[in-house]
């Protein structure tokens, strides 16, 4: 951790305000706090922070808001952002992560998760780490390096292999068995392509709980069901043996969604309609 690493606090909140101010403080950041969204944006611009912990219900503005503003000019446009929020569903979560947030966290939150979260946030922010830091797959910039290269391209699909439920996973047994589960899907999807495919096949992150797969349509469809059934078979294993048959709601047991994109469902002309495409099945 780097002591001097300079957190922005964007909450309304008082109280949440005041404990996060007072954590982080102890645990060797630099931190400012702000309670309404124009303070924030103005917050940004004398000497930006290292990272802001934003909420997106403020009394002014709105987070999303707050985001947009601080991704639209050059000079704040790469400041990790992290989304705390009582927001829950599905577009929340891809309107946050399209306005290019680091995370999403949801309230109540666990302060430990969130402390391990900003501390793997001002890494990557510092070292220009490209990989994700639990599964080691690629992101961020090395993942639209790949995505742009598509757009040229007639010869590839991309198949979306997403966790679902897996926040509720993580509510009930703690980040670290959410994160032994990112881990072993990411395991398994590798080796799925490393026996189908081949080494120019592309393995990234489009978001924590999203993987994406670049290969030839050749291997698609074997590899597609290769994946389910591997992942699939292993979800019981996850949950502790008490609990195996009592999670029964397949609402919210872990679950996998998979889905593809290809040149057909284009043209693709710009790297967001394509992100945004890959999104959509995922």
């Amino acid at each position: 951790m780097e002591e001097q690493s300079r957190i922005l606090i964007v909450e309304d909140d008082l109280d949440v305000a005041e404990m996060l101010e007072a954590y982080f403080r102890v645990q060797g950041y630099n931190v400012s706090v702000a309670n309404w969204g124009e303070d924030a944006v103005k917050a940004c611009q004398p000497e930006p922070p290292d990272l802001i912990i934003l909420d997106i219900r403020l009394p002014d503005i709105d987070g999303y808001e707050v985001a947009r503003r601080l991704r639209s000019n050059r000079r704040t446009d790469n400041i990790p952002i992290i989304f705390l929020t009582e927001k829950r569903t599905r577009a929340d979560r891809l309107q946050g992560l399209e306005l290019g947030a680091d995370d999403y966290i949801t309230k109540p939150f666990d302060i430990q998760e969130l402390r391990l979260r900003v501390r793997n946030s001002l890494q990557r922010s510092s070292q220009d780490v490209i990989n994700n830091p639990i599964t080691g797959f690629p992101e961020g910039a090395l993942l639209d390096e790949r995505l742009k290269e598509c757009l040229t391209r007639k010869d590839w699909v991309i198949l979306s292999v997403s966790l679902v439920n897996l926040d509720l996973f993580r509510n009930a047994y703690g980040f670290v068995a959410s994160d032994d589960v990112l881990r072993a899907v990411s395991l398994m999807i590798h080796n799925a392509v490393r026996n189908l495919g081949n080494p120019s096949d592309f393995i990234g992150h489009l978001t924590s709980t999203q993987f994406i797969v670049i290969v030839d349509f050749s291997i698609v469809d074997e590899l597609s069901d290769r994946i389910r059934l591997r992942v699939e078979q292993s979800f019981d294993y996850f949950y502790p043996l008490k609990d195996r048959d009592t999670v029964k709601d397949p609402t919210k047991k872990l679950a996998l969604k998979l889905g593809s994109v290809s040149p057909k469902q284009g043209p693709f002309q710009a790297l967001e309609k394509l992100k945004a495409a890959v999104l959509q099945h995922g």
